[in-house]
Parts: C-alpha cells; structure tokens; sequence
C-alpha cells in the first residue's frame, strides 16, 4: 500500500506537481495490471499537498496512521520536504522522494528511511554555469572573468539551494557577478526586479523558480524591455 502525496491544486499544481503525479500514476497502473512488483501487489492512495507545506505533513502522518500505508512516494516541492522527511523518519516509515532537489532535504540528516534519486539543487547551480563558462568563449565572444551575470531565485528551499550552487560556480568559473536576488514565488509583481536587472545589464540571469513566478517573470521583461 503506497501513499502518493503530490499538489494537485494550488500553484504549484501547475508549476510541475501534477505532471509528476501523472507520471507517477501511469507507472502504478502499468504495475498493477502487469500484477506488481517482484511478488507485491499495489494499492495506490492519492492525497493531495495542495501546495502547503502544513497541508503535506498532515497528508503524510494521515496516509500512515490511517490508512496504514507501508511507505509514501512523490512530493514535488522542497519547502514542503523538508519538514515531511524529518516527520516520516521519525514515524519509521519508508519515503521515496521523486522531485524536491534542494540538500536542506538530505543534508546532514543521517536518514534511514528517506531517500532521493537524483541530483541536489546545488549540483544543479554548478553545473549551469559550468556550461556557461564552456561557452562563453564561442556563444558569447568573452572570457569567463568578463561574462556579466545576474542570479535570481525564488527564496524557498529549492531557489535558495540552486543559487548557492550558482554562486559556487560563479566564483570559479571567475564570472562577475552584478545582481543577486531572491523574491517570493507566490509574489505578484516582479516588474522591480526587472527593473534591477536592466539596470545590472548582465549577459546571462540565471533564473530558479517555479512555473507562475518564472512566467510571471518572463511576461514582465518582455513588457520593460529586458
């Protein structure tokens, strides 16, 4: 019995959560027809975050003291793990993360039964701008340590873990960095920071957030000018 926890209302429903529960949902199907996993039956039991992070927790201990699931899969948003985790380790219950990339999640933890298959937001920070300095020669005509460059970052776990990889990275690929900035994701205007930006004049933004607050940001710049 696999409780699914995933947003699928609230912003961050659109922002990326449901098509992880999507995707999920299609591999649970697939298995249940083909008659489960490795001698296991599966019994799915969908519970919706609807993007808060108290909403998450209470999902969470819901799905193993109610409905008595042996482990919980999904989770999309770090601000949301990072409570979650602490609360499922404690409850010594099985947690599959499939998104949630920041290293507040992980790091330090020593967890037994939280785990995370993929990359951490700061390795996502460096290697972003190691490309960048791959390329700054050939893409944009300038040595690494004349390449202007601007972070910007929603200020939740996830934005604040890929800029400090972006910083890291910054700093030894050599780039001048003019702009460094966190703002909230559920903000509704941006058109300021746009406005820094411009005035900044950076050759690349490297930009974490979350689907609204990006498009959000995208449709202000085109608006000003950047």
């Amino acid at each position: 019995k696999i409780g699914v926890v995933y947003d699928l209302t609230g912003p961050l429903a659109g922002a990326g959560s449901e098509l992880q529960y999507i995707g999920a949902k299609i591999m649970m199907d697939y298995f249940i027809k083909k008659g489960g996993v490795e001698g296991y039956q599966i019994e799915p039991v969908y519970a919706d975050s609807q993007s808060k992070p108290d909403v998450a927790i209470n999902e969470a201990v819901r799905l193993v003291e109610k409905e008595n699931v042996d482990m919980l899969l999904g989770f999309y948003s770090s601000a949301q793990c990072v409570p979650v985790a602490a609360r499922v380790e404690q409850l010594k219950k099985f947690m599959w993360i499939t998104t949630c990339i920041s290293s507040a999640v992980l790091a330090d933890k020593n967890f037994k039964y939280v785990f995370r298959p993929q990359a951490s937001g700061d390795q996502f920070g460096l290697m972003t701008m190691d490309f960048i300095a791959q390329n700054s020669k050939d893409k944009f005509g300038k040595d690494p340590k004349d390449l202007r460059v601007a972070i910007i970052h929603e200020d939740g776990a996830y934005g604040v873990d890929v800029s400090k990889g972006n910083e890291a990275g910054a700093k030894k690929a050599g780039f001048n960095v003019v702009l460094k900035e966190g703002y909230s994701a559920t903000a509704p205007d941006l058109s300021a920071l746009v406005t820094k930006l411009k005035r900044a004049r950076p050759d690349v933004v490297f930009h974490t957030g979350y689907n609204p607050d990006i498009t959000l940001l995208l449709r202000q710049a085109r608006e000003q000018g950047l």
